[in-house]
């Protein structure tokens, strides 16, 4: 299916051209934007994802709509971004953040019922890294009432945008004074709340005492390649 152009057109040193670095921005976070048209319209559909090897895969209701329009072939894009640092200059129109934005063009196809177990377990513990492992196993009913998508990452239809570095002041403004940097953003998991209905005697899970406290895009993507002091350090 033919596919808009994959090149940056605006500043081109930002983009990357690395599936390993694409790889790392779909690993580093759960959440993505499909966005396609249905009935003359376009729609955008905020949703869970997992890469699963050379897909990109989401699932939900067979009962929506809105994913039954995308198990027909509808043409889609998908927006997967993250954000960890605030580049803050000395004016507002050179401020900026630090980001990683994939986006990848193509159709979904819907995973048949001999893989949907495969496919549903990989998402899971995508989720929830060793979580599977803890569950029962899905029921007839579950499975006939989940529908599973997987949209092909191949060699030509995603494109990949990267913010990082420093503020880049004009010299005049560095001359004038005034604080330059960059502010981190970590997204950190927090301590497990047990559910109500949740016997106390029953113990915290293996999969889900592991999330605490880990970052959630610290698994995938490596720290930003920058030096100096924080805005504490007096020396």
């Amino acid at each position: 299916m033919p596919h808009p152009s994959t090149e940056v057109s605006r500043l081109r040193e930002k983009q990357s051209t690395s599936r390993e670095r694409l790889d790392a921005v779909l690993d580093s976070t759960p959440l993505a934007t499909v966005a396609f048209v249905r009935d003359g319209h376009p729609v955008a559909l905020p949703i869970g994802f997992a890469r699963v090897g050379d897909e990109l895969v989401i699932h939900g209701s067979t009962g929506s709509p809105w994913l039954r329009d995308l198990a027909a072939g509808a043409p889609a894009s998908v927006c997967v971004s993250t954000l960890d640092g605030v580049v803050v200059a000395r004016s507002g129109f050179e401020s900026s953040f630090h980001f990683y934005s994939a986006v990848l063009f193509g159709s979904f196809q819907a995973v048949g019922a001999d893989d949907k177990v495969r496919y549903l377990q990989a998402l899971t513990d995508a989720f929830i890294p060793g979580r599977t492992a803890e569950l029962r196993e899905s029921t007839t009913r579950e499975l006939a009432a989940t529908l599973v998508l997987r949209l092909p990452i191949g060699p030509e239809n995603w494109s990949l945008k990267i913010g990082a570095g420093w503020p880049e002041d004009p010299e005049e403004d560095v001359a004038a004074g005034g604080w330059a940097g960059v502010v981190p953003i970590v997204t950190r998991y927090g301590n497990p709340l047990r559910a109500p209905d949740c016997d106390e005697t029953i113990p915290v899970p293996a999969s889900v005492r592991a999330m605490s406290g880990r970052a959630l895009s610290g698994r995938a993507l490596s720290g930003r390649a920058l030096s100096g002091r924080a805005v504490g350090d007096r020396g």
